[in-house]
């Protein structure tokens, strides 16, 4: 599909990590905290060979005068962030223009490959979120589009899907971003949302096209369901419940710190061993899984009420990830079905079935009248409620008596002057209240819709597009989230500062504001 320019790629690129690629040097300037940002040096880019930057590192380091700032600077190309300033043209614009204009500000150009650099290259332009986020993300682009959509910037949408369909090829998976240090997880798997939403511009033939990367999708999420038993009922992204039902998880290969939050997640781990007796590498495993969710992070993820260090994110079957696996296997189905392959299409229209009612057993509390994520070691629900309980409303998978429950649930505890709150937990953490992000204001909303809860939908558009436009006449900027529950304040938690530009806000604002 993509020709010379895979084989440049496979053959020019090192696909280490910076912290297999640097070992010791990286942990030694990550725990010198010597960026505010983790993410900076694992994002930086070296001037000359990095086994030259090593061996000079080592040869200096034990100088009586070494500065390891300064050593960095001099070895390393810093990056900088991708601060929305740009100068509108024309009269102080409304939000609507400013975020027409601002796509090209955020658009990137195909780039190679640099030796010692994180960054993997992408065949076709794409649209980044801004601020630190200098690279692609996979769930984020999904939301990203809808605005695109609405601009009629189909070329921008086929040119990510075909950029995410290049990393499915190359990797078997879409990573978190195009950067080495994502390739050992994913994020909430919407490619098939972004294929099906490129069939409503371009027809059915868009799902036949991608089919292969779908399938291939599924096949990485579902790896090792079949050699799954009793006595070890979960592998990877896979786990194996009563009666043979299969419902997935998040997880990562590697139990390690992650390069962009290293010092954090070091830290962190210490203080879950001292507190849990919880060994390092699996705290790793559970702040990566959490990572590999996009709710990076939440109270969500908690064993203990508002104790991070309790994250235990790999014991919980998500209910929005197996939401997003039952809209991919459905789609397998129906395109299966568009390709005549009718053995196929039985066989996931089967998968489709099953998973939904899964979601009805194990993701429905009966007790709590709302969708819970399911922690399968103790085998119950959660505790915690959060806005994935709307995802089985997006997908029409909710019963109608659930959806008057769930609509009852967000009026009462959810709903604020500025939209949803992600959680009803205030914890410090930026997936928690009293924060709202846009892709959950765009679930929730459509899956009220699917229900005609028209007076929730329209209270929570109205509470929403207000705070985007009052902050927006306040700063001249479109944020990453915002504090829903007070609007004068902004959000807060988090590893980073509230970043700006911003991919998601602008494509679901756009996106909602036209949908009436």
């Amino acid at each position: 599909m993509y020709g010379s320019f895979a084989s440049h790629v496979s053959l020019g690129q090192s696909l280490s990590s910076p912290d297999d690629l640097f070992g010791t040097f990286f942990k030694d300037v990550q725990m010198a905290v010597i960026f505010p940002d983790s993410k900076t040096f694992a994002d930086s880019v070296p001037i000359s060979d990095p086994a030259l930057i090593i061996e000079k590192y080592f040869h200096e380091k034990y100088q009586p005068d070494f500065d390891l700032k300064q050593f960095v600077k001099s070895h390393f190309e810093i990056p900088l962030e991708t601060k929305a300033e740009f100068e509108p043209q024309g009269n102080v614009p409304t939000a609507e223009e400013y975020i027409r204009q601002l796509w090209p500000f955020l658009t990137r150009r195909p780039e190679n490959q640099v030796r010692g650099g994180s960054l993997l290259p992408l065949p076709e332009p794409y649209v980044v979120p801004g601020g630190r986020f200098r690279e692609i993300y996979y769930w984020d682009s999904y939301f990203t589009m809808l605005g695109l959509k609405e601009c009629g910037r189909v070329d921008l949408i086929e040119n990510m899907i075909r950029n995410f369909a290049y990393l499915i090829d190359q990797f078997g998976h879409v990573p978190t971003g195009n950067r080495t240090y994502y390739l050992s997880r994913s994020q909430p798997p919407f490619f098939s949302m972004m294929v099906r939403l490129f069939s409503e511009m371009e027809g059915t033939k868009v799902l036949v096209k991608y089919l292969p990367q779908m399938q291939q999708e599924y096949n990485y999420w579902m790896e090792g369901f079949d050699r799954l038993t009793e006595d070890a009922p979960a592998h990877r992204r896979v786990v194996r419940l009563a009666e043979g039902t299969y419902l997935n998880r998040y997880w990562d290969d590697k139990p390690l710190p992650r390069p962009e939050s290293y010092h954090e997640d070091v830290e962190l781990a210490q203080e879950a061993q001292e507190k849990y007796g919880t060994p390092p590498e699996v705290l790793y495993r559970h702040i990566r899984a959490a990572a590999e969710s996009g709710w990076d992070f939440s109270s969500r993820w908690y064993a203990e009420g508002k104790d991070f260090a309790s994250t235990h994110t790999t014991d919980i079957l998500p209910v929005d990830l197996n939401c997003l696996l039952y809209h991919l296997e459905y789609t397998l189905a129906e395109t299966y079905q568009l390709s005549e392959q009718y053995d196929l299409f039985h066989h996931y229209e089967k998968k489709a079935s099953d998973r939904s009612e899964a979601i009805q057993k194990y993701f429905w509390d009966p007790a709590r009248n709302y969708f819970m994520d399911y922690d399968f070691v103790v085998r119950k629900p959660t505790h915690h409620f959060t806005l994935a309980g709307t995802f089985p409303l997006f997908f029409r998978l909710a019963k109608p008596r659930q959806a008057r429950f769930v609509n009852a649930y967000l009026r009462l505890n959810f709903m604020r002057s500025g939209g949803l709150m992600t959680t009803l937990t205030h914890t410090g953490q930026q997936w928690d209240l009293p924060n709202g992000w846009a892709p959950l204001q765009w679930i929730a909303y459509k899956g009220l819709r699917n229900y005609h809860f028209a007076r929730s939908a329209y209270r929570l558009r109205t509470n929403w597009l207000s705070l985007i436009e009052k902050e927006f006449k306040h700063t001249g900027k479109i944020m990453e989230k915002y504090n829903v529950a007070n609007t004068y304040l902004e959000a807060t938690g988090g590893e980073y500062e509230v970043q700006e530009g911003f991919g998601w806000t602008n494509g679901v604002y756009l996106r909602m504001k036209r949908h009436t």
